[in-house]
């Protein structure tokens, strides 16, 4: 069997351009992050979701820097071969370009291979900023759990004609700034393809149907041990598995083959 090599951002995107699909997940720990990398995963999100899974909060936004560096760190030790993106939280981006810039400079020392940050048009200045100095970024638009309160609760964004021109100009946008992988949460699964399909980087779905190129889950929920309100775009993969390992497998080909997610299920 072939050594899986690195994941890097030139084979991340030359998975796009030739229609391979990529596999991610959220990952908070070391222990975890070795289990990943050996199931295949594409991508480790070192998610702001923590706030939920492992804090057990009602929301993202009470998440802080100290966490994201703490856990960016650990999933860094754990793994050798993933491309380790690294959430900016809530309140570490909003004030000015610089502090984002310093804020992701300590994400990327200690292990991230990129950021992520959340939302479009005021974004794209402080996407430029970062990109322009070494560190990639990748974007979230659609349904933005940190500004979910804004959004009037869990719903699914691009519905009507207005809101799905606003998210197709985002996104476009936030290209043009330098943004070199995109997540696109709760959107209508048709809009999640027409804006892959006009995109040259990366468009990972979530809730947005199987036309993107690549999903993530977040962990918990696809193991099938986090509480409270599940969103109905997730599979238990534990369900008919044997071990963590075999169902983050099973997640890991069920997306390279694009039999997961069902494009009729959205939202909560």
């Amino acid at each position: 069997m072939t050594e899986r090599k690195p994941v890097t951002l030139p084979r991340l995107l030359e998975m796009h351009a030739g229609g391979e699909k990529i596999a991610m997940l959220t990952c908070y720990d070391a222990s975890f992050a070795h289990v990943l990398d050996e199931a295949g995963v594409d991508v480790m999100l070192v998610g702001d979701s923590l706030g939920n899974v492992l804090h057990g909060a009602s929301s993202t936004v009470a998440v802080s820097m100290d966490s994201m560096l703490y856990h960016t760190r650990s999933v860094a030790r754990g793994s050798n071969k993933a491309w380790i993106v690294g959430d900016l939280p809530f309140d570490s981006y909003h004030a000015s370009k610089e502090e984002a810039w310093k804020n992701a400079a300590e994400l990327f020392k200690l292990g991230a291979h990129m950021v992520k940050l959340e939302g479009g048009g005021w974004t794209n200045e402080t996407v430029r900023f970062i990109t322009e100095r070494g560190i990639p970024v990748c974007a979230h638009l659609g349904f933005t759990p940190q500004t979910v309160t804004s959004l009037g609760g869990f719903k699914v964004q691009g519905r009507s004609e207005a809101g799905a021109a606003l998210l197709k100009r985002h996104a476009q946008e936030l290209v043009e700034a330098g943004a070199q992988m995109l997540v696109l949460e709760m959107v209508p699964a048709a809009l999640a393809k027409e804006i892959t399909e006009s995109l040259p980087i990366p468009v990972i779905g979530i809730g947005a149907g199987v036309g993107c190129s690549g999903q993530v889950l977040v962990l918990h929920d696809m193991l099938g041990i986090s509480h409270g309100r599940h969103p109905r775009f997730v599979r238990n993969f534990m369900e008919g598995s044997s071990s963590i390992q075999q169902a983050v497998r099973r997640y890991v080909e069920e997306v390279k083959a694009g039999t997961f997610p069902v494009d009729a299920v959205h939202g909560f």
